[in-house]
C-alpha cells in the first residue's frame, strides 16, 4: 500500500490584495496531483473552484470572487490530501462601482447589474446605481428619530440623490459618531472624486495604462513569433490578413449584435425617460396627490406641494410640464371653491374659520375671504335671532288652538282641568323662554364673530406668531378700510337684539312700522315681577358677556337703554302687582286665630312686601354704567301705599255684614282644650263683633311687629328714610284701631248700660219707699253676666285685649250707674242701704278693671287711712274687757 499524501498547504499568493475578479497565483505544497484531484478552493470565504486552473502540485491560478469578508485565508481541498491550510491571507479591495452610463477604461463585469435588472420582484432606478457611501468611510447610523430630523430640516432630505439634499442631515444621520480624523479622510475622498471627474478622459487613460501595456506586450509577442516562424513571408502580410479578419469579425459582430445594440439604445432612452420621471415624479404625481390629500383633508400638504410646484414650474416652457401644471391649477381652483364653500358654511367654529381663511390666503384666492366670512356670519346671526322670534310666535299660535281644543274636550272634567291650569300657571312664560334663548344665541355667536374681526384687524388670521408678511399687512389695510362697515354690523346686531326684546316685552316703545317685524305677542300673558327680574338678569348677563369682549361702550348703549326701560317697567309692574295682591288678601282671610290672637293676614301682608323687595333687588341694583331708577319711582312711597291699602282691607273686613260672609260654617270651640279661648277650629265663622276683635288684634300685631319687621327688611335692602313711613303707617293703624275699638265698645257697652235703668225700676221700684234689702237685685246680676260674656268673647280672640275692652265697658257701666244715682231726688233709709249694697257689689265685682280715676280715688282713700290710722283706731271696736271696780 502507498503512503497517504499530506494535506495541501498554501504558502504564498500573488498579488496579496485586489478587487473582485482579480487574477491571482497561488503557490504551496501538495496542491493536488491534477485538475481532477482539486475539489475545493476558497479565498476569503468565497468559492473560486470554477475559475481555478491547476498548473502543478505547487501552483494554481484563479480569479477572486466577490467575497463577503474583506480579508481571509486561501483554503485548498484535494481528494488525495483533504482539507488544507494556509500561512498567508488575501485582502479583498472594494472598488468604486462603475455605473452603467459611466465611462471605463477596463472591462466591467456586468453580472451583478444583470442580476438586479432581471429580478422581477424588485424595481430599480438608475439613481440606485450611485455609490451608497460617497464619503468612502464607515457608516455609523445615528439614533435620532426621522420625525425630529424632518422638524429640524423642513423641506429637506438626507438622500444625496434628492434635489433637496441637506449635507448636515446626511452627516447627522450616517456619521453622528464618526471622529474628526475620519471626516478629514472623507473630505479627502470627496476631493479625489471631484478631481477625477474634472480630469475627464485623461483620468480614464491613466487608470487603464496597465491594459494598454498588456495589449502592447501581446502584440509585440505575436509579432516576434511570426517573425521567428517566417509565416509572414510565405503567406503575405500578417497585419493585412489580421486587419481583414478583424473587419470581418466586426461586421459579423455588428450583424449578430445589431438587435442587441438596438435594444441597448432603446433601453438607454427608456432609462433616460425613467430618470426624468424619477427626477420630476413630484410634478407628474402632483394632480393625483392633490386629489387624495383633499379627500383626506390634508390641505396643508396640498398647499405646500402647490407652492413648491409653482416655484419650480410656474414659468416653465416645457410642453409636458406646462400640461401637467395646468392640471394642477385646475385642481387647485376646485380646492379654492371647496374651501370657500366650507368657510361660508354655517354653523362653523372660530378655529375652522381661521383655518379656511389661512388656506385660501395661501392659495391666493381672489377677493378677501376673511371679509366674506365676516359678512356671512353677520347675516347668519341676524337670521338666527329672527328665526328665534318666529319660532316662538308660531308656537304661541299653535298653543292657542291647542288650548281651545283642550277646553272643549274637558268641559265635563273639572278636576282634571284644575290640575292642568295649575300646572300651566307654573310653566315658564313664552316671553321669558324667548329672551333666554335669544340671549344664548347672541352670547354663543357674537363673541366668535368679534374675535374673528379682531384677528382680521391684527393679522393673526395669517400668522399665529405675529410675524410681518405681505398677507398680514394687506389684512390690516383692508380692516382699516372696513372698520366703519363692521361697526355698522355690530350696531345692527345689538339693535336687532334690543328690538326683538322690546317687541316681546315693551311693544309700546317700538315705532308702529316695526311692530309687524318684531311684535306679534298680542296674546302674551302679563309677566309678573319675578319673571321680569329673571329677564333683567338674563339681559345683564348678555351685556356683561359682550362687555368682556372689550366691545366699545357706544355700541352697547342700546342695551343699556333697554335695561333702564326694563328696570323701570319691572319696578312699576312689581309695585302694581304687590298692591293688587294686598287688595286680594281680604279674600284670603279665614278668621282662624293663633295663640297670640292674630290671623294669617299680617304674615301674608309681610310676605307680600318681602317678595316685593326681593323682586325689586335686581331692577334697583345699579351696575357699572347704569342709572338709578329710584329717582323715577320711590319704592318707599309705594310701600306706604301698600300699607294704606292693607289698612283699608282691614277696615273693609270689619264693616262686612253677615250676609257678605260665608255662613255655611259655625263656631266650634273645644272647651276642654287648655287653649280653648285662643284657638278656633277651621270651621270658625265669626260674628261682626268677633271680626272687630280679630281685626283689632291684627292691628296691634301690625303696630308692634309687622311694620318694624318691614323697616328692618327695607334697611337690609339698602333703603333709607323708612322711619317716616313706619311712623305714618303706625299712625294709620292706630287710627283704624281707635275707630274699630270705639265701634266694638259701642256695640257691647251700650246694651249693658241701657239695661240698667229698666232693671233698677222694674216692678215700680222706688228709692224712697222700699223694703229692707235682702240682697243684690237681678238687674245688676244680669249686667255682670253680660260683662262676663264680653270678657269671654274677647278672651276667645285675644287675652291681650281683655283689660282694654273690659276697662272701657266697666267705665260705661259705672258712668251710667252714677248718672242714675244722681237722678234720684231722695233715698229712704232702706233705699240708701239698697243703693249702697248694689254699688259696693258692682265695685267689688269689677275692681280689677276700674279706670285710672277709680284707682286714684282708692289711692287717696288708702293714703287718708294710712295718715290717720292712729286717730281712727278709736272708732274700732275694742277687744279688751273693762276692769270691774
Amino acid at each position: 500500500m502507498s503512503r497517504a499524501r499530506q494535506p495541501p498547504l498554501v504558502t504564498g499568493i500573488s498579488p496579496k490584495e485586489g478587487a473582485a475578479w482579480t487574477k491571482v497565483t497561488i503557490r504551496g505544497e501538495n496542491l493536488g496531483t491534477g485538475s481532477t484531484d482539486l475539489i475545493g478552493l476558497s479565498i476569503c470565504g468565497h468559492n473560486c473552484l470554477l475559475t481555478a486552473e491547476w498548473m502543478s502540485a505547487s501552483k494554481i491560478v484563479c480569479r477572486v470572487g466577490p467575497a463577503k469578508d474583506d480579508k481571509g485565508e486561501i483554503i485548498v481541498t484535494t481528494k488525495s490530501g483533504g482539507l488544507g491550510t494556509s500561512t498567508v491571507s488575501f485582502k479583498l479591495l472594494r472598488p468604486e462601482r462603475i455605473g452603467i452610463l459611466d465611462q471605463s477604461a477596463v472591462w466591467v463585469d456586468e453580472m451583478n447589474y444583470y442580476d438586479m435588472r432581471t429580478d422581477r420582484n424588485k424595481g430599480i432606478s438608475p439613481l440606485s446605481l450611485r455609490p451608497s457611501n460617497p464619503l468612502g468611510i464607515e457608516i455609523d447610523k445615528g439614533k435620532i428619530p426621522q420625525k425630529d430630523m424632518e422638524l429640524t430640516f423642513p423641506g429637506m432630505s438626507g438622500d444625496f440623490t434628492s434635489e433637496n439634499f441637506s449635507a448636515t442631515w446626511y452627516l447627522i444621520e450616517n456619521h453622528s459618531g464618526t471622529s474628526f480624523e475620519q471626516l478629514k479622510i472623507a473630505a479627502s475622498n470627496l476631493k479625489k472624486q471631484a478631481t477625477k471627474k474634472n480630469e475627464g478622459s485623461l483620468a480614464y487613460v491613466k487608470g487603464g495604462l496597465s491594459t494598454f501595456f498588456e495589449a502592447q506586450d501581446a502584440l509585440a509577442a505575436i509579432h516576434q513569433r511570426l517573425e521567428s516562424d517566417g509565416t509572414e513571408r510565405v503567406e503575405g502580410s500578417m497585419t493585412q490578413r489580421l486587419e481583414n479578419i478583424l473587419n470581418r469579425a466586426s461586421d459579423t459582430a455588428d450583424t449578430l449584435f445589431q438587435e442587441v445594440l438596438g435594444r441597448k439604445d432603446k433601453a438607454d432612452s427608456t432609462r433616460s425617460a425613467l430618470n426624468v420621471l424619477q427626477r420630476f415624479k413630484f410634478l407628474f404625481n402632483l394632480p393625483l396627490n392633490i386629489e387624495r390629500n383633499i379627500q383626506k383633508g390634508d390641505y396643508d400638504v396640498v398647499i405646500n406641494d402647490y407652492e413648491k410646484a409653482k416655484s419650480l414650474f410656474g414659468n416653465t416652457e416645457v410642453p409636458v410640464f406646462k400640461k401637467v401644471y395646468a392640471e394642477v391649477e385646475t385642481r387647485i381652483g376646485a380646492l379654492r371653491s371647496l374651501l370657500l364653500e366650507k368657510l361660508l358654511q354655517t354653523p362653523s367654529t372660530l378655529h375652522d374659520q381661521k383655518r379656511y381663511i389661512r388656506y385660501l390666503s395661501d392659495l391666493h384666492a381672489p377677493g378677501d375671504p376673511a371679509w366674506q366670512c365676516i359678512y356671512a356670519q353677520h347675516k347668519w346671526i341676524l337670521q338666527l335671532m329672527q328665526n328665534c322670534r318666529d319660532e316662538f310666535i308660531s308656537g304661541q299660535r299653535g298653543d292657542e288652538h291647542t288650548q281651545v281644543h283642550a277646553l272643549l274636550l274637558i268641559t265635563n272634567m273639572f278636576y282634571s282641568m284644575c290640575i292642568s291650569v295649575a300646572a300651566w300657571r307654573f310653566e315658564t312664560p313664552q316671553q321669558v323662554q324667548f329672551v333666554e334663548k335669544l340671549s344664548d344665541v347672541v352670547i354663543g355667536q357674537l363673541p366668535n364673530f368679534w374675535k374673528l374681526w379682531i384677528s382680521y384687524v391684527n393679522g393673526s388670521l395669517f400668522s399665529e406668531t405675529g410675524e410681518k408678511s405681505g398677507q398680514v399687512e394687506k389684512s390690516k389695510k383692508n380692516a382699516r378700510q372696513r372698520q366703519n362697515d363692521f361697526k355698522k354690523m355690530i350696531e345692527e346686531l345689538t339693535s336687532r337684539l334690543v328690538k326683538l326684546i322690546r317687541g316681546a316685552l315693551l311693544s309700546a316703545t317700538l315705532p308702529q312700522n316695526e311692530l309687524s317685524l318684531y311684535g306679534g305677542w298680542e296674546n302674551k300673558t302679563e309677566l309678573t315681577g319675578p319673571w321680569l327680574t329673571q329677564i333683567i338678569h338674563t339681559v345683564r348677563g348678555c351685556h356683561d358677556a359682550l362687555s368682556a369682549l372689550e366691545i366699545p361702550n357706544d355700541l352697547l348703549q342700546v342695551i343699556q337703554d333697554l335695561l333702564l326701560d326694563l328696570r323701570v317697567h319691572c319696578l312699576m309692574v312689581t309695585l302694581l302687582h304687590t298692591t293688587e295682591d294686598v287688595k286680594r288678601l281680604a279674600e284670603k282671610e279665614d278668621w282662624i286665630v293663633d295663640n297670640e290672637g292674630i290671623t294669617s293676614l299680617p304674615s301674608q301682608f309681610e310676605q307680600c312686601m318681602v317678595q316685593m323687595l326681593q323682586s325689586l333687588k335686581e331692577p334697583l341694583e345699579i351696575k357699572p354704567g347704569e342709572m338709578n331708577v329710584r329717582k323715577s319711582s320711590n319704592p318707599i312711597y309705594s310701600c306706604y301705599c301698600s300699607s294704606q291699602v292693607f289698612i283699608n282691607c282691614l277696615e273693609q273686613l270689619s264693616t262686612k255684614t253677615d250676609g257678605d260672609i260665608n255662613t255655611s260654617h259655625s263656631i266650634a270651640v273645644d272647651l276642654s282644650s287648655p287653649d280653648r279661648f285662643t284657638r278656633v277650629q277651621e270651621d270658625f265663622s265669626p260674628t261682626s263683633e268677633q271680626r272687630l276683635l280679630i281685626i283689632l288684634s291684627n292691628c296691634q300685631y301690625l303696630e308692634r311687629h309687622t311694620f318694624l319687621n318691614l323697616a328692618n327688611h327695607f334697611e337690609k335692602h339698602g333703603f333709607t328714610g323708612t322711619e317716616k313711613i313706619t311712623r305714618v303707617s303706625v299712625d294709620a293703624v292706630r287710627g283704624l284701631d281707635r275707630k274699630l275699638f270705639d265701634a266694638y265698645i259701642e256695640r257691647r257697652a251700650d246694651p249693658i248700660a241701657g239695661s240698667l235703668e229698666p232693671g233698677i225700676y222694674a216692678g215700680y221700684f222706688d228709692w224712697r219707699d222700699c223694703q229692707t234689702p235682702t240682697g243684690v237685685r237681678n238687674y245688676l246680676k244680669e249686667a255682670l253676666v253680660n260683662i262676663i260674656a264680653v270678657h269671654a268673647e274677647v278672651f276667645t280672640v285675644s287675652k291681650d285685649l281683655v283689660p282694654r275692652v273690659l276697662s272701657k265697658i266697666v267705665e260705661s257701666v259705672a258712668d251710667e250707674m252714677c248718672r242714675l244715682m244722681q237722678c234720684v231726688s231722695s233715698f229712704s233709709k232702706n233705699g240708701a242701704l239698697q243703693a249702697r249694697l248694689e254699688l259696693c257689689a258692682l265695685r267689688d265685682a269689677i275692681a280689677a278693671y276700674l279706670n285710672t280715676k277709680s284707682k286714684l280715688l282708692e289711692e287717696l282713700l288708702n293714703k287718708f287711712k294710712s295718715s290717720m290710722q292712729l286717730q281712727l283706731t278709736c272708732f274700732q271696736p275694742s277687744s279688751i274687757q273693762p276692769v270691774k271696780r
